[in-house]
Protein backbone atom coordinates (compact mmCIF):
# COMPACT_ATOMS: atom_id res chain seq x y z
CA UNK A 1 0.00 0.00 0.00
CA UNK A 2 1.30 3.46 -0.82
CA UNK A 3 1.60 6.18 1.78
CA UNK A 4 -1.09 8.11 -0.03
CA UNK A 5 -3.62 5.35 0.45
CA UNK A 6 -2.70 4.53 4.06
CA UNK A 7 -5.60 5.63 6.26
CA UNK A 8 -5.03 8.09 9.05
CA UNK A 9 -6.98 8.95 12.18
CA UNK A 10 -5.32 12.12 13.43
CA UNK A 11 -7.09 15.42 13.89
CA UNK A 12 -5.35 16.87 10.83
CA UNK A 13 -6.51 13.98 8.63
CA UNK A 14 -10.08 14.31 9.92
CA UNK A 15 -10.02 18.07 9.33
CA UNK A 16 -8.65 17.63 5.79
CA UNK A 17 -11.66 15.47 4.93
CA UNK A 18 -14.23 17.28 7.04
CA UNK A 19 -13.75 20.90 5.97
CA UNK A 20 -14.24 20.41 2.20
CA UNK A 21 -17.06 17.96 2.91
CA UNK A 22 -18.66 20.55 5.17
CA UNK A 23 -18.60 22.94 2.24
CA UNK A 24 -20.27 20.35 0.00
CA UNK A 25 -22.95 19.49 2.53
CA UNK A 26 -23.56 23.08 3.57
CA UNK A 27 -23.92 24.32 0.01
CA UNK A 28 -27.36 22.81 -0.61
CA UNK A 29 -29.02 23.78 2.70
CA UNK A 30 -27.47 27.25 2.47
CA UNK A 31 -28.92 27.60 -0.99
CA UNK A 32 -32.28 26.26 0.24
CA UNK A 33 -32.27 28.79 3.08
CA UNK A 34 -31.50 31.51 0.54
CA UNK A 35 -34.22 30.17 -1.76
CA UNK A 36 -36.65 30.08 1.18
CA UNK A 37 -35.84 33.70 1.99
CA UNK A 38 -36.31 34.80 -1.65
CA UNK A 39 -39.65 32.99 -2.01
CA UNK A 40 -40.71 33.88 1.54
CA UNK A 41 -40.95 37.54 0.61
CA UNK A 42 -43.59 36.65 -1.96
CA UNK A 43 -45.91 35.67 0.92
CA UNK A 44 -47.08 32.68 2.95
CA UNK A 45 -48.75 30.83 0.05
CA UNK A 46 -45.67 30.65 -2.24
CA UNK A 47 -43.56 29.67 0.77
CA UNK A 48 -46.00 26.89 1.62
CA UNK A 49 -45.91 25.77 -2.03
CA UNK A 50 -42.12 25.68 -1.92
CA UNK A 51 -42.28 23.66 1.31
CA UNK A 52 -44.52 20.98 -0.19
CA UNK A 53 -42.84 20.89 -3.63
CA UNK A 54 -39.38 20.85 -2.08
CA UNK A 55 -40.41 18.02 0.21
CA UNK A 56 -41.48 15.87 -2.76
CA UNK A 57 -38.23 16.68 -4.61
CA UNK A 58 -36.20 15.75 -1.54
CA UNK A 59 -37.69 12.26 -1.70
CA UNK A 60 -35.69 11.75 -4.92
CA UNK A 61 -32.40 12.28 -3.07
CA UNK A 62 -31.54 8.62 -2.51
CA UNK A 63 -28.49 9.14 -0.35
CA UNK A 64 -27.56 5.45 -0.40
CA UNK A 65 -25.91 6.30 -3.73
CA UNK A 66 -23.56 8.52 -1.78
CA UNK A 67 -23.15 6.81 1.60
CA UNK A 68 -23.11 3.25 0.28
CA UNK A 69 -20.61 4.14 -2.42
CA UNK A 70 -18.35 5.89 0.09
CA UNK A 71 -18.29 2.86 2.37
CA UNK A 72 -17.50 0.38 -0.42
CA UNK A 73 -15.00 2.62 -2.24
CA UNK A 74 -13.18 3.43 1.02
CA UNK A 75 -12.51 -0.24 1.76
CA UNK A 76 -10.94 -0.77 -1.68
CA UNK A 77 -8.97 2.46 -1.32
CA UNK A 78 -7.69 1.36 2.10
CA UNK A 79 -6.54 -1.94 0.59
CA UNK A 80 -4.63 -0.06 -2.14
CA UNK A 81 -6.96 -0.80 -5.09
CA UNK A 82 -7.94 2.64 -6.41
CA UNK A 83 -9.29 1.28 -9.71
CA UNK A 84 -11.82 -0.89 -7.86
CA UNK A 85 -12.76 2.08 -5.70
CA UNK A 86 -13.42 4.26 -8.76
CA UNK A 87 -15.38 1.44 -10.40
CA UNK A 88 -17.81 1.70 -7.49
CA UNK A 89 -18.42 5.27 -8.66
CA UNK A 90 -18.98 4.20 -12.26
CA UNK A 91 -21.63 1.67 -11.30
CA UNK A 92 -23.28 4.09 -8.88
CA UNK A 93 -23.49 6.69 -11.65
CA UNK A 94 -25.27 4.24 -13.97
CA UNK A 95 -27.72 3.51 -11.16
CA UNK A 96 -28.20 7.24 -10.62
CA UNK A 97 -29.11 7.93 -14.23
CA UNK A 98 -31.51 4.99 -14.41
CA UNK A 99 -33.27 5.63 -11.11
CA UNK A 100 -33.38 9.40 -11.65
CA UNK A 101 -35.07 9.00 -15.02
CA UNK A 102 -37.74 6.74 -13.53
CA UNK A 103 -38.37 9.18 -10.67
CA UNK A 104 -38.81 12.06 -13.11
CA UNK A 105 -41.36 10.17 -15.19
CA UNK A 106 -43.32 9.01 -12.14
CA UNK A 107 -43.46 12.43 -10.49
CA UNK A 108 -44.43 14.21 -13.70
CA UNK A 109 -47.28 11.70 -14.15
CA UNK A 110 -48.45 11.65 -10.53
CA UNK A 111 -47.47 15.13 -9.35
CA UNK A 112 -50.97 16.39 -8.59
CA UNK A 113 -52.03 13.51 -6.32
CA UNK A 114 -48.61 13.57 -4.62
CA UNK A 115 -48.82 17.21 -3.58
CA UNK A 116 -52.54 16.98 -2.84
CA UNK A 117 -52.00 14.18 -0.33
CA UNK A 118 -49.52 16.33 1.60
CA UNK A 119 -51.18 19.74 1.25
CA UNK A 120 -54.49 20.34 3.00
CA UNK A 121 -55.66 23.08 0.61
CA UNK A 122 -56.03 23.27 -3.14
CA UNK A 123 -54.20 26.59 -3.44
CA UNK A 124 -51.13 25.20 -1.63
CA UNK A 125 -51.18 22.07 -3.82
CA UNK A 126 -51.44 24.19 -6.98
CA UNK A 127 -48.48 26.34 -5.98
CA UNK A 128 -46.41 23.27 -5.08
CA UNK A 129 -47.20 21.57 -8.39
CA UNK A 130 -46.07 24.56 -10.47
CA UNK A 131 -42.70 24.44 -8.69
CA UNK A 132 -42.35 20.67 -8.74
CA UNK A 133 -43.00 20.06 -12.45
CA UNK A 134 -39.90 22.08 -13.29
CA UNK A 135 -37.62 21.08 -10.42
CA UNK A 136 -38.14 17.30 -10.77
CA UNK A 137 -36.39 17.40 -14.16
CA UNK A 138 -33.19 17.65 -12.12
CA UNK A 139 -33.69 14.30 -10.34
CA UNK A 140 -31.13 12.38 -12.47
CA UNK A 141 -28.60 15.19 -11.95
CA UNK A 142 -29.13 15.14 -8.19
CA UNK A 143 -28.47 11.39 -8.06
CA UNK A 144 -25.39 11.61 -10.31
CA UNK A 145 -23.92 14.21 -7.94
CA UNK A 146 -24.64 11.96 -4.96
CA UNK A 147 -22.84 9.05 -6.66
CA UNK A 148 -19.92 11.32 -7.58
CA UNK A 149 -19.57 12.58 -4.04
CA UNK A 150 -19.68 8.98 -2.82
CA UNK A 151 -16.76 7.55 -4.76
CA UNK A 152 -14.63 10.67 -4.42
CA UNK A 153 -15.07 10.69 -0.64
CA UNK A 154 -14.17 7.01 -0.66
CA UNK A 155 -10.79 7.78 -2.26
CA UNK A 156 -10.43 10.70 0.17
CA UNK A 157 -10.70 13.40 -2.50
CA UNK A 158 -13.06 15.97 -1.02
CA UNK A 159 -11.72 19.16 -2.61
CA UNK A 160 -12.94 18.64 -6.17
CA UNK A 161 -16.51 17.77 -5.10
CA UNK A 162 -16.57 21.07 -3.20
CA UNK A 163 -15.69 22.96 -6.38
CA UNK A 164 -18.38 21.18 -8.39
CA UNK A 165 -21.15 21.66 -5.84
CA UNK A 166 -20.27 25.30 -5.23
CA UNK A 167 -20.35 25.93 -8.98
CA UNK A 168 -23.80 24.35 -9.26
CA UNK A 169 -25.42 26.07 -6.32
CA UNK A 170 -23.63 29.30 -7.14
CA UNK A 171 -25.38 29.31 -10.50
CA UNK A 172 -28.72 28.57 -8.78
CA UNK A 173 -28.21 31.37 -6.26
CA UNK A 174 -27.39 33.82 -9.05
CA UNK A 175 -30.47 32.90 -11.07
CA UNK A 176 -32.97 32.55 -8.22
CA UNK A 177 -33.74 36.22 -7.42
CA UNK A 178 -33.37 37.19 -11.06
CA UNK A 179 -36.04 34.71 -12.16
CA UNK A 180 -38.31 35.02 -9.11
CA UNK A 181 -38.47 38.84 -9.10
CA UNK A 182 -37.74 39.50 -12.79
CA UNK A 183 -34.59 41.55 -12.21
CA UNK A 184 -32.20 42.68 -15.00
CA UNK A 185 -34.98 42.57 -17.55
CA UNK A 186 -35.77 38.87 -17.07
CA UNK A 187 -39.42 37.75 -16.81
CA UNK A 188 -40.93 37.74 -13.30
CA UNK A 189 -41.63 34.02 -12.86
CA UNK A 190 -42.17 34.12 -9.08
CA UNK A 191 -42.29 30.58 -7.59
CA UNK A 192 -41.53 28.70 -10.86
CA UNK A 193 -38.41 30.87 -11.21
CA UNK A 194 -37.07 29.26 -8.05
CA UNK A 195 -37.50 25.81 -9.62
CA UNK A 196 -35.79 26.84 -12.86
CA UNK A 197 -32.78 28.18 -10.96
CA UNK A 198 -32.54 24.96 -8.96
CA UNK A 199 -32.67 22.87 -12.14
CA UNK A 200 -29.84 24.75 -13.87
CA UNK A 201 -27.47 24.38 -10.94
CA UNK A 202 -28.16 20.68 -10.43
CA UNK A 203 -27.27 19.81 -14.01
CA UNK A 204 -24.09 21.88 -13.99
CA UNK A 205 -22.81 20.01 -10.92
CA UNK A 206 -23.75 16.62 -12.41
CA UNK A 207 -21.82 17.30 -15.60
CA UNK A 208 -18.73 18.24 -13.60
CA UNK A 209 -18.90 14.96 -11.64
CA UNK A 210 -19.23 13.00 -14.89
CA UNK A 211 -16.16 14.75 -16.26
CA UNK A 212 -14.17 13.75 -13.15
CA UNK A 213 -15.19 10.12 -13.59
CA UNK A 214 -14.16 10.12 -17.26
CA UNK A 215 -10.77 11.59 -16.29
CA UNK A 216 -9.97 8.42 -14.28
CA UNK A 217 -9.72 6.54 -17.61
CA UNK A 218 -11.26 3.31 -16.36
CA UNK A 219 -13.83 1.11 -18.07
CA UNK A 220 -17.37 2.48 -18.12
CA UNK A 221 -19.01 -0.89 -18.72
CA UNK A 222 -21.82 -2.10 -16.47
CA UNK A 223 -20.40 -4.46 -13.81
CA UNK A 224 -23.28 -6.65 -12.69
CA UNK A 225 -21.44 -8.11 -9.69
CA UNK A 226 -20.67 -4.66 -8.31
CA UNK A 227 -24.19 -3.46 -9.05
CA UNK A 228 -25.64 -6.41 -7.11
CA UNK A 229 -23.38 -5.69 -4.14
CA UNK A 230 -24.32 -2.01 -4.22
CA UNK A 231 -28.01 -2.85 -4.40
CA UNK A 232 -27.76 -5.16 -1.38
CA UNK A 233 -26.15 -2.39 0.67
CA UNK A 234 -28.47 0.16 -0.92
CA UNK A 235 -31.53 -1.88 0.03
CA UNK A 236 -30.89 -1.41 3.74
CA UNK A 237 -29.96 2.24 3.32
CA UNK A 238 -33.04 2.78 1.16
CA UNK A 239 -35.34 1.39 3.85
CA UNK A 240 -33.61 3.71 6.30
CA UNK A 241 -34.16 6.67 3.97
CA UNK A 242 -37.82 5.75 3.49
CA UNK A 243 -38.31 5.68 7.26
CA UNK A 244 -36.88 9.20 7.52
CA UNK A 245 -38.96 10.39 4.61
CA UNK A 246 -42.22 8.95 5.90
CA UNK A 247 -41.64 10.80 9.16
CA UNK A 248 -40.87 14.16 7.57
CA UNK A 249 -43.63 13.87 4.98
CA UNK A 250 -46.06 13.06 7.78
CA UNK A 251 -44.79 16.01 9.79
CA UNK A 252 -45.30 18.38 6.85
CA UNK A 253 -48.74 16.93 6.14
CA UNK A 254 -49.86 17.42 9.74
CA UNK A 255 -48.33 20.91 9.88
CA UNK A 256 -50.25 21.81 6.70
CA UNK A 257 -53.49 20.88 8.42
CA UNK A 258 -52.84 23.59 10.98
CA UNK A 259 -52.75 26.20 8.17
CA UNK A 260 -50.37 27.91 5.76
CA UNK A 261 -48.60 29.82 8.56
CA UNK A 262 -47.90 26.60 10.46
CA UNK A 263 -46.46 24.74 7.48
CA UNK A 264 -44.42 27.82 6.48
CA UNK A 265 -42.96 28.07 10.01
CA UNK A 266 -42.27 24.34 9.99
CA UNK A 267 -40.52 24.73 6.62
CA UNK A 268 -38.14 27.40 7.90
CA UNK A 269 -37.09 25.39 10.96
CA UNK A 270 -36.87 22.12 8.99
CA UNK A 271 -34.47 23.83 6.59
CA UNK A 272 -32.37 24.90 9.58
CA UNK A 273 -32.52 21.33 10.91
CA UNK A 274 -31.36 20.04 7.53
CA UNK A 275 -28.56 22.58 7.45
CA UNK A 276 -27.29 21.72 10.93
CA UNK A 277 -27.67 17.99 10.30
CA UNK A 278 -25.56 18.20 7.16
CA UNK A 279 -22.94 20.30 8.94
CA UNK A 280 -22.65 17.48 11.47
CA UNK A 281 -22.72 14.96 8.64
CA UNK A 282 -19.43 16.38 7.36
CA UNK A 283 -17.79 14.77 10.38
CA UNK A 284 -19.80 11.60 9.86
CA UNK A 285 -18.64 11.35 6.25
CA UNK A 286 -15.03 11.76 7.35
CA UNK A 287 -15.71 8.84 9.69
CA UNK A 288 -17.13 6.80 6.81
CA UNK A 289 -14.05 7.33 4.65
CA UNK A 290 -11.52 6.78 7.44
CA UNK A 291 -13.27 3.87 9.14
CA UNK A 292 -13.85 2.13 5.79
CA UNK A 293 -10.21 2.61 4.77
CA UNK A 294 -8.94 1.45 8.17
CA UNK A 295 -11.05 -1.71 8.12
CA UNK A 296 -10.13 -2.35 4.47
CA UNK A 297 -6.47 -2.24 5.58
CA UNK A 298 -7.21 -4.49 8.58
CA UNK A 299 -6.47 -1.73 11.11
CA UNK A 300 -9.15 -2.01 13.83
CA UNK A 301 -7.20 0.17 16.27
CA UNK A 302 -7.30 3.06 13.81
CA UNK A 303 -11.04 2.50 13.26
CA UNK A 304 -11.65 2.77 17.02
CA UNK A 305 -9.55 5.93 17.16
CA UNK A 306 -11.62 7.53 14.40
CA UNK A 307 -14.84 6.62 16.22
CA UNK A 308 -13.72 8.28 19.45
CA UNK A 309 -12.41 11.44 17.83
CA UNK A 310 -15.40 11.92 15.52
CA UNK A 311 -17.87 11.52 18.38
CA UNK A 312 -16.08 14.15 20.48
CA UNK A 313 -15.76 16.62 17.59
CA UNK A 314 -19.38 16.14 16.59
CA UNK A 315 -20.66 16.77 20.11
CA UNK A 316 -18.63 19.97 20.43
CA UNK A 317 -19.77 21.24 17.03
CA UNK A 318 -23.43 20.50 17.75
CA UNK A 319 -23.27 22.25 21.11
CA UNK A 320 -21.81 25.36 19.50
CA UNK A 321 -24.57 25.38 16.87
CA UNK A 322 -27.23 25.04 19.55
CA UNK A 323 -25.80 28.05 21.37
CA UNK A 324 -25.82 30.13 18.19
CA UNK A 325 -29.41 29.12 17.50
CA UNK A 326 -30.48 30.15 21.00
CA UNK A 327 -28.74 33.52 20.80
CA UNK A 328 -30.23 34.23 17.37
CA UNK A 329 -33.81 33.33 18.28
CA UNK A 330 -35.08 36.95 18.57
CA UNK A 331 -33.81 38.12 15.17
CA UNK A 332 -32.84 35.31 12.80
CA UNK A 333 -36.40 34.17 11.89
CA UNK A 334 -37.05 37.60 10.37
CA UNK A 335 -34.39 36.86 7.75
CA UNK A 336 -36.70 34.26 6.24
CA UNK A 337 -40.06 35.99 6.31
CA UNK A 338 -41.79 39.18 7.44
CA UNK A 339 -45.18 37.48 7.70
CA UNK A 340 -46.23 37.99 11.33
CA UNK A 341 -48.41 34.87 11.44
CA UNK A 342 -45.42 32.75 10.41
CA UNK A 343 -43.07 34.47 12.87
CA UNK A 344 -45.51 33.82 15.69
CA UNK A 345 -45.42 30.08 14.95
CA UNK A 346 -41.65 29.69 14.56
CA UNK A 347 -40.57 29.98 18.18
CA UNK A 348 -41.89 26.58 19.31
CA UNK A 349 -39.98 24.40 16.82
CA UNK A 350 -37.02 26.77 17.10
CA UNK A 351 -36.40 25.85 20.76
CA UNK A 352 -37.05 22.16 20.17
CA UNK A 353 -34.31 22.27 17.56
CA UNK A 354 -31.85 24.07 19.83
CA UNK A 355 -32.46 21.65 22.69
CA UNK A 356 -31.83 18.44 20.78
CA UNK A 357 -28.83 19.47 18.68
CA UNK A 358 -26.12 18.18 21.08
CA UNK A 359 -27.80 14.75 21.18
CA UNK A 360 -28.09 14.79 17.39
CA UNK A 361 -24.37 15.58 17.14
CA UNK A 362 -23.43 12.34 18.87
CA UNK A 363 -25.95 10.38 16.80
CA UNK A 364 -24.64 11.70 13.48
CA UNK A 365 -21.04 10.97 14.43
CA UNK A 366 -21.80 7.38 15.41
CA UNK A 367 -23.95 6.92 12.30
CA UNK A 368 -20.88 7.80 10.24
CA UNK A 369 -18.73 5.28 12.08
CA UNK A 370 -21.22 2.46 11.55
CA UNK A 371 -21.88 3.40 7.91
CA UNK A 372 -18.15 3.35 7.24
CA UNK A 373 -18.06 -0.14 8.69
CA UNK A 374 -20.88 -1.21 6.35
CA UNK A 375 -23.25 -1.81 9.28
CA UNK A 376 -26.22 -0.70 7.18
CA UNK A 377 -28.64 -3.40 8.31
CA UNK A 378 -28.31 -2.36 11.95
CA UNK A 379 -28.78 1.32 11.09
CA UNK A 380 -31.84 0.41 9.05
CA UNK A 381 -33.37 -1.35 12.05
CA UNK A 382 -32.53 1.52 14.40
CA UNK A 383 -34.20 4.06 12.12
CA UNK A 384 -37.33 1.96 11.62
CA UNK A 385 -37.67 1.38 15.37
CA UNK A 386 -37.13 5.05 16.18
CA UNK A 387 -39.63 6.15 13.54
CA UNK A 388 -42.36 3.66 14.43
CA UNK A 389 -42.02 3.98 18.21
CA UNK A 390 -41.08 7.64 18.62
CA UNK A 391 -41.58 10.00 15.70
CA UNK A 392 -44.70 8.82 13.85
CA UNK A 393 -46.98 8.22 16.86
CA UNK A 394 -46.38 11.72 18.21
CA UNK A 395 -46.87 13.30 14.78
CA UNK A 396 -50.32 11.80 14.30
CA UNK A 397 -51.34 12.26 17.93
CA UNK A 398 -50.55 15.94 17.39
CA UNK A 399 -53.20 16.05 14.69
CA UNK A 400 -55.77 14.15 16.76
CA UNK A 401 -55.30 16.23 19.92
CA UNK A 402 -54.38 19.55 18.30
CA UNK A 403 -50.86 19.75 19.74
CA UNK A 404 -49.62 21.63 16.66
CA UNK A 405 -45.93 22.13 15.98
CA UNK A 406 -45.02 21.34 19.59
CA UNK A 407 -46.28 17.80 19.19
CA UNK A 408 -44.59 17.33 15.82
CA UNK A 409 -41.22 18.46 17.11
CA UNK A 410 -41.60 16.38 20.28
CA UNK A 411 -41.73 13.41 17.93
CA UNK A 412 -38.44 14.40 16.31
CA UNK A 413 -36.79 14.83 19.72
CA UNK A 414 -37.96 11.37 20.83
CA UNK A 415 -36.72 9.86 17.57
CA UNK A 416 -33.27 11.39 18.09
CA UNK A 417 -33.03 10.16 21.70
CA UNK A 418 -33.96 6.59 20.77
CA UNK A 419 -31.32 6.52 18.05
CA UNK A 420 -28.70 7.78 20.51
CA UNK A 421 -29.28 4.85 22.85
CA UNK A 422 -29.25 2.21 20.13
CA UNK A 423 -26.23 3.37 18.11
CA UNK A 424 -24.32 4.07 21.32
CA UNK A 425 -24.74 0.50 22.54
CA UNK A 426 -23.77 -0.88 19.13
CA UNK A 427 -20.60 1.19 18.91
CA UNK A 428 -19.46 0.19 22.41
CA UNK A 429 -20.05 -3.49 21.61
CA UNK A 430 -17.36 -3.49 18.88
CA UNK A 431 -19.40 -5.82 16.66
CA UNK A 432 -18.94 -3.43 13.71
CA UNK A 433 -15.15 -3.98 13.60
CA UNK A 434 -15.12 -6.32 10.58
CA UNK A 435 -12.00 -6.10 8.40
CA UNK A 436 -11.43 -6.76 4.66
CA UNK A 437 -13.02 -5.56 1.39
CA UNK A 438 -15.92 -8.02 1.27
Amino acid sequence: MTDKSRPGAGGRQIAALTLPTLGVLAAEPLYLLFDTAVVGHLGALPLAGLAIGGLVLSESQLTFLSYGTTARAARFFGSGDRAAAVNEGTQATWLALAIGSVITIVVEAAGLPLVSVIASRGDIAEAALRWLRIAILGAPAILVSLAGNGWMRGVQDTVRPLRYVVAGFGLSALLCPLLVYGWLGLPRLELPGSAAANLAGQWLAALLFCRALLAEQISLHVDRAVLRAQLVLGRDLFVRIVAFQVCFVSAAAVAARFGAAAVAAHQVVVQLWNFFALVLDSLAIAAQALVGAALGAGNTANAKSVAGRITAFSLLTASALALLLAVGAPVVPELFTDDQSVLAMIQVPWWFLAGQLPIAGIVWGLDGVLLGAGDARFLRNVTVIGASVGFLPLIWLSLVFGWGLAGIWSGLATFTALRLVLVGVRTLSGRWLVTGTG
